[in-house]
């Protein structure tokens, strides 16, 4: 018998990706959603107005890279403290 687990969402993975110290780019995303560009924008606008603070970053190759670098939990955390 195996364990069944629940499989993981594209945004589950997209947010773990920009999870990653080094964050993620467009292409990467792409590659693991099979989403198009402008709707990966478009999600990163929807995690904005959720309260991720996302921030982007060029990298040594000259790509473009986006990084959480708080989430809503943090927030809400910061302002009850």
């Amino acid at each position: 018998m195996s364990s069944k687990t629940k499989p993981q969402t594209k945004s589950a993975k997209v947010i773990t990706l920009l999870s990653r110290t080094i964050g993620a780019t467009l292409d990467e995303i792409c590659k693991a959603t099979n989403w198009q560009q402008h709707s990966i924008r478009a999600f990163l606008t929807g995690l904005r107005k959720k309260g991720y603070v996302l921030a982007r970053e060029q990298r040594g190759d000259d790509s473009t890279a986006y990084r959480i670098t708080q989430s809503p939990s943090d927030t809400d955390a910061k302002r009850s403290a």
